[in-house]
């Protein structure tokens, strides 16, 4: 783990991979750092934003003192179940990469526990990642210029929600109905960093 200053309000954490992300982003919900006030987590750094007049140095020793969390912790509690009819453009391809029927594709998705890793791309976008292997296909060798709201699709090893219209290469599984981004919400996005979704057929 490398902490670094980011400009004059932030620390950016540097961790080896995906896993160090989530476990990091758990060890901060468990045992907050006094002065942070927001946790940004992405592929591979977490980023602290701190609160005014808040000293980067102490915040970086605490970083260093906080006890390793188990795989599997943090907002435990917290589980969305999302229901999605599975009927996506790409889902006999995910079958050929995955060596799966397409009902097995189905299965193996609802089967799995998924954890929203970090969030981009598009407000309330979740990059989520579970463990099974079988489930890690490319990305569409083409994009396409509209990928519905409420669609439902693997690329590499996320699974990922798409919280409106937008341009997309990821392989579409399905849709649900399910309000993804809602600005009347507090806080708006259903799908938010360590938070749990299971996926289940409509």
């Amino acid at each position: 783990m490398r902490v670094l200053k980011c400009g004059d309000s932030g620390v950016l954490v540097e961790v080896p991979d995906l896993a160090g992300v989530i476990a990091l982003n758990a060890a901060l919900e468990d045992r907050p750092i006094p002065g942070v006030t927001d946790v940004l987590p992405a592929a591979r750094t977490v980023l602290l934003r701190l609160a005014p007049g808040t000293d980067p140095g102490r915040v970086a020793s605490e970083l260093a003192a906080l006890p390793a969390v188990p795989a599997g912790a943090g907002k435990a509690e917290e589980t969305v179940t999302l229901p999605v009819v599975y009927d996506g453009e790409d889902l006999g391809d995910v079958a050929r990469y995955t060596g799966l029927t397409p009902r097995g594709v189905v299965a193996a998705h609802t089967s799995a526990t998924w954890t929203v890793a970090f969030c981009g791309f598009a407000p309330g976008f979740g990059y989520m990642v579970c463990d099974d292997p079988r489930l890690h296909v490319p990305r569409r060798g083409e994009a396409r210029t509209r990928v519905p709201a409420g669609s439902v699709a693997l690329a590499g090893g996320f699974t990922g929600v798409y919280p409106r219209s937008s341009p997309g290469g990821w392989q579409l599984l399905g849709r649900t109905d399910a309000e993804i981004w809602d600005l009347e919400r507090d806080p708006p996005g259903l799908l938010r960093p360590g938070v749990r979704v299971r996926f289940e057929e409509a």
